[in-house]
């Protein structure tokens, strides 16, 4: 994380609104160089997609996953991306936060699997703050009730810059989720946090307690804009 006068952590949250995917996966790779060459702070970014299918960077990316037909996609206004990312397809649009931290994890923090483990606790923490009990499963990445998957986390980590990152479902449409096995995993299900409250449930609350518990997680300040 980046440290003002040696001492403290900050991080700039960038919140975008809706941005196409493609815009998205340009901006990260931008602000991956920026990061690397200390341009900037580490940076977190908040936003929407329209409907899109991501692929993974594991076998042939999740392709197999996909259930519908190109023409079945087109007609719903879904694109597909490959993304350079770890994990398999899954789908973002509507309703669903998605985070692109793109942070420096040296000197202290170069650990693949606790980088993961921390988003899935952000996530936790932000599910528990409506009520909502989630937990970790064992050899799958996510944040997970019950049985049905809340939040996906796929990351890319380049000479230990981050990239890519979680989504987590709000107020999604799941039915979406019909188009492909999510996250290449056919035995469970994905939910929302408006489908397990039963109430209506606002992306921009939502976004607001995900940026304070990233910045508790790694105790970072976030700088006011």
């Amino acid at each position: 994380m980046s440290l003002v006068d040696g001492t403290e952590r900050v991080l700039d949250v960038r919140r975008l609104g809706v941005v196409p995917y493609a815009e998205a996966l340009e901006l990260q790779r931008s602000l991956v160089e920026d990061r690397r060459a200390g341009r900037i702070p580490d940076t977190l970014l908040l936003l929407e997609h329209p409907h899109v299918l991501t692929l993974g960077v594991r076998g042939d990316g999740g392709r197999s996953h996909i259930l519908a037909t190109p023409d079945a996609l087109a007609s719903r206004g879904v694109q597909v991306y490959e993304t350079g990312r770890g994990g398999d397809i899954t789908y973002h649009g509507p309703g669903q936060l998605v985070g692109y931290p793109i942070v420096d994890l040296k000197p202290d923090r170069c650990d693949v699997h606790r980088y993961v483990r921390d988003l899935e606790e952000v996530l936790i923490r932000t599910a528990a703050d409506y009520g909502v009990e989630t937990e970790r499963v064992t050899g799958l990445t996510g944040v997970w009730a019950g049985r049905e998957k809340l939040a996906a986390i796929g990351v890319r980590i380049a000479r230990w810059i981050t990239s890519h990152g979680f989504a987590l479902n709000v107020s999604t449409d799941l039915d979406f989720f019909g188009l492909i096995v999510p996250c290449g995993i056919s035995d469970r299900g994905v939910t929302s946090l408006q489908r397990l409250l039963g109430r209506t449930v606002e992306l921009a609350a939502v976004q607001e307690r995900v940026a304070h518990h990233f910045s508790k997680v790694f105790t970072a300040q976030e700088l006011v804009n």
